[in-house]
């Protein structure tokens, strides 16, 4: 039985000066750390996002309870904004079904942090500040595209306006396997930009702007040719998503409808049922500042700090050692 860790003492050792890294940077800044539960009664709705449960008894032969392992510290760190907690990050653990692989483990490391009266620009200057601190040199000189910009780039068409049928055509062109998942506009732009652009991204490249349907939990604004967009951004290095921000929703209304639309994606996908988080929306009744947040995988960050190809060699115990 191989029981040793996967990563050497000298990666571990690595990690505990990222996270240090990472704490003086948000110290410096006056940004207040936090802990939430990471078992809560209800989770992210996102029909792409497979939570892990568990099943809680408060006594044994209780009848169990389905809990969940959060997904993301989301929900309960925007309660604390509500709350008044003024600008906040957090470390954690994130748990999510259905990831493995060479950049993925189901138990991840998660920095997650919300700025109070940040513009999403002013945001991505702060995850730029943040990777010149940990990152080697040559790795931080980070462009700026939008979404359309890179369809235009690599495929030469706009992704918001060109008709249905032409991107079925062109997506099966380049993913011809995936036909079942070429039935929408959404299904269609995932599997382009996932296949074709999203690998050749090598160089540090934040892209904003992404189409409505695609907003989340983001805001959702008219661009520059008055199309409707999402007021988010992916930061890209090396072929991967490093982290994922946006212009936060604080319309509880709103929440609330994008809640019941996950739902339905969910029946029609035949996923398990998530209820609404009716804690959250209550706190965004009674108000949140506006703000904008973003999640950043840090198992992938110490990756390109210490230059590892797998993601086990940065984690003690993946789940196959675990």
């Amino acid at each position: 039985m191989h029981w040793q860790p996967t990563a050497s003492n000298s990666m571990l050792a690595a990690r505990a000066a990222l996270n240090a890294q990472i704490r003086s940077f948000f110290a410096a800044r006056d940004v207040l750390e936090v802990e939430t539960p990471l078992m809560c009664h209800a989770s992210g709705t996102d029909p792409n996002l497979h939570p892990v449960t568990a099943a809680y008894q408060p006594y044994p032969h209780a009848q169990p309870q389905t809990l969940y392992l959060q997904t993301s510290p989301e929900f309960a760190m925007k309660r604390l904004l509500c709350a008044g907690s003024g600008a906040i990050f957090q470390l954690c653990k994130a748990f999510r079904n259905g990831e493995s692989g060479g950049r993925h483990n189901p138990e991840f490391t998660m920095l997650e942090w919300y700025r109070p009266g940040f513009s999403l620009s002013q945001l991505m200057d702060e995850v730029e500040a943040l990777l010149v601190t940990v990152l080697p040199a040559g790795n931080t000189q980070m462009q700026r595209l939008s979404y359309r910009q890179l369809f235009q780039q690599a495929l030469a068409i706009d992704p918001h306006t060109l008709p249905l049928a032409e991107l079925q055509t062109l997506t099966l062109t380049h993913v011809p396997v995936a036909a079942e998942a070429a039935t929408s506009r959404g299904g269609c732009l995932d599997l382009l930009y996932g296949h074709v652009i999203e690998p050749t991204l090598l160089e540090p490249v934040f892209v904003y702007h992404y189409p409505a349907e695609q907003a989340a939990l983001a805001r959702v604004t008219n661009d520059e040719q008055g199309q409707p967009v999402a007021l988010r951004f992916e930061l890209v290095m090396q072929g991967m998503e490093l982290a994922n921000g946006y212009d936060e929703l604080v319309d509880a209304a709103e929440q609330a409808r994008r809640f019941i639309a996950d739902q339905q994606a969910r029946q029609q996908q035949q996923l398990p049922h998530i209820a609404a988080d009716q804690y959250l929306l209550a706190a965004l009744a009674e108000g949140m500042p506006a703000c904008a947040g973003v999640a950043l995988g840090v198992d992938r960050l110490l990756m390109l700090q210490t230059g590892a190809s797998h993601i086990d060699a940065v984690l003690a115990f993946p789940l196959m050692r675990a």
